[in-house]
């Protein structure tokens, strides 16, 4: 009781502030390369203290100098972070939340590219395999491409699909209103009810949405087909508005409530 009776007012507000940073510091790097390295600092502070606990003298000298030194070999392998943490900081949008009109506008434009991409490979049998990341994290498969970092448009995505192209085989995986690699390796689903007559690419997608959350669209160069995967299912030959409301539904703001899920009817209909 006297600890609680200790805590006053300006404490609670204190522990809040530093609170809400820490989360959304976590946010700014969910889904990158920091994670993994954070998971690295941390079992260097835990060996660290474990040579303090032991007495371990030549380790915790060890220890001290890569401290002394580790704080400019953070600056440096987190700039692309400090860097992005800084821009918004300066834009205000570090600490404060936008409006869902404007993510409503943004999950538009993102979903009308890519749609237009689709239908443009589509009508010429280029094919095409997109993944929209979503909760779970791709950056493993992100790092097995080739970096591109950029805004989606739909003149980039046909340019990364056309045939004889380096980047033509791979995957393209989309990270929010980012562009984030192309030619990426995709896990292949070994599910052995699959239509024999799905070539790779329908199997890296479905194999992707068995593994995460992501959504992948995939274009078939046989048929022209479109097609959708998601939690391991794959709906093929989906039509155009169906396509739309689906992604739409996903990858709209989640403080908006959902509507029943659509995709399940879909099961019926699937060949996987």
């Amino acid at each position: 009781m006297d600890l609680l009776t200790s805590i006053s007012a300006k404490d609670i507000v204190d522990i809040l502030i530093v609170s809400y940073v820490i989360y959304k510091l976590i946010l700014l790097v969910r889904g990158t390369r920091a994670i993994q390295l954070m998971k690295g600092i941390l079992v260097v502070v835990i060996t660290w203290a474990l040579s303090i606990w032991f007495k371990l003298s030549t380790l915790q000298w060890m220890m001290n100098q890569t401290f002394t030194f580790g704080v400019l070999g953070v600056i440096i392998i987190f700039q692309p972070e400090l860097r992005r943490a800084l821009e918004q900081l300066g834009r205000g949008k570090l600490f404060s939340s936008r409006s869902s009109s404007e993510e409503d506008q943004d999950v538009n434009k993102r979903i009308g590219e890519v749609i237009r991409a689709a239908n443009y490979l589509a009508k010429r049998k280029i094919g095409a395999l997109i993944v929209f990341e979503k909760e779970t994290g791709l950056t493993d498969y992100v790092e097995s491409g080739i970096a591109i970092e950029s805004k989606i448009s739909a003149e980039l995505l046909i340019n990364i699909f056309i045939p004889n192209t380096p980047l033509h085989d791979g995957a393209v995986i989309i990270r929010q209103g980012q562009l984030m690699a192309a030619g990426c390796y995709l896990p292949l689903s070994e599910n052995p009810f699959i239509s024999k007559e799905l070539g790779t690419r329908h199997r890296a997608a479905i194999g992707m949405s068995e593994v995460s959350d992501a959504m992948c669209i995939i274009v078939s160069e046989e048929t022209g087909q479109i097609s959708l995967t998601m939690n391991g299912h794959i709906v093929r030959d989906i039509k155009e508005e169906s396509l739309i409301a689906k992604l739409f539904e996903e990858l709209k703001p989640k403080t908006k409530a959902k509507e029943k899920n659509p995709f399940m009817k879909w099961r019926g209909r699937s060949n996987g």
